[in-house]
């Protein structure tokens, strides 16, 4: 399904509020980025109890009860965990992974709030949640019956967010350092093999491994944990990360003069995690308008001309990922291109960039 517009975790919260009272709610959103537990947030919020049903896992039956006999008549008795009699929020995880037997059986559920003879009770809200096709999950078209009885709301990461709960719930420092410094490498896009993936639920695990480790976590272990979570880029940078906090290099001294790249074979790692970490600062830093340059600004272009330099003098492929633009990656301000392409014109001989 094409998302025509999206909303972060705060928007989700907001629109849920507003719209899920009165009207059955679907959630799209890649995997690991937090669906289940906004739903969940959102129920504690309203005062219901929150009742998670996991489509993937249902049968007709489920929903539709088994058939009993009662005065002669046989009746679909629903499962207790959905004929309550106080009002609660239904949530539909997964849904658009169920059969479509299944989905036929959200049909009255979803629209009229009935299964059988059984009704919710008023004041009863339905959410829904689902993965998308691009995502690499078990999915399954949803009939035009059923997407046209919801509301459709696209869900997507925000490293803001994110970060505010993670404070708030104790992840661990490591962990939210990295994402403050790299919040382009809080979600990756799911691959298309069998290996792990960063998603905000990725870190999160991450977190409690290493809580699990307390206040010292070998190298060999962290290794193992970051590459047994996150996307295998992003876990050698994050092992880097923790290697350039454990030793003496730092962007910001390197930044000001204090010391300079690491130069040994050894430390190729950090080079790479501080060049990459260095061409963030430069997009966070810079400003997009020449106009509105300030002179704090000119002395950071001017020196970061100068690390490039030094950073080409050991690596030329790492000084050229400084300055190439990735696909769908930010670039680097033109003007700031302009003078680099002026002064260091071998940095941009290679427009795609080279590969690591």
């Amino acid at each position: 399904m094409n998302a025509v517009a999206t909303v972060t975790q705060k928007q989700l919260s907001d629109f849920l509020l507003n719209v899920a009272p009165v009207r059955p709610v679907f959630i799209w959103g890649p995997p690991g980025i937090g669906k289940s537990s906004l739903v969940q947030q959102f129920a504690a919020q309203v005062g219901l109890p929150c009742v998670s049903l996991l489509g993937s896992q249902l049968a007709p039956e489920d929903l539709l009860g088994v058939p009993q006999i009662v005065d002669g008549v046989s009746r679909f008795c629903p499962p207790s965990m959905i004929a309550r009699r106080e009002p609660y929020c239904l949530f539909l995880d997964e849904l658009n992974a169920c059969s479509h037997e299944v989905q036929k059986a959200f049909y009255s559920l979803i629209h009229e709030r009935r299964v059988g003879e059984y009704a919710l009770p008023e004041g009863s809200i339905v959410i829904g949640a689902g993965n998308r096709a691009q995502d690499s999950a078990i999915v399954k078209p949803m009939s035009s019956a059923l997407l046209n009885r919801m509301v459709h709301v696209h869900l997507k990461v925000s490293h803001r967010d994110w970060l505010e709960w993670a404070r708030q719930a104790g992840l661990h420092a490591l962990v939210l350092e990295y994402v403050q410094n790299r919040p382009d490498h809080l979600w990756s896009q799911p691959p298309k093999h069998e290996e792990p993936f960063s998603t905000p639920r990725a870190w999160h695990i991450l977190s409690d491994a290493l809580h699990g480790f307390g206040e010292s976590v070998p190298d060999d272990t962290l290794e193992v944990l970051a590459f047994g979570c996150l996307s295998p880029p992003h876990a050698g940078q994050f092992k880097a990360f923790v290697k350039h906090l454990r030793g003496r290099y730092r962007l910001a001294a390197i930044l000001k003069g204090e010391c300079g790249w690491p130069a040994r074979p050894e430390d190729r790692d950090i080079l790479y995690f501080l060049a990459q970490s260095f061409r963030a600062q430069l997009i966070k830093e810079l400003s997009d308008n020449p106009a509105t340059v300030s002179a704090t600004q000119r002395e950071l272009a001017h020196r970061a001309k100068g690390l490039l330099k030094e950073l080409a003098g050991l690596s030329l492929e790492m000084a050229q990922l400084v300055v190439a633009q990735p696909n769908e990656a930010e670039a680097l301000p033109s003007w700031f291109m302009v003078e680099v392409v002026r002064d260091l014109p071998r940095l941009v001989e290679r427009n795609d960039g080279p590969k690591k």
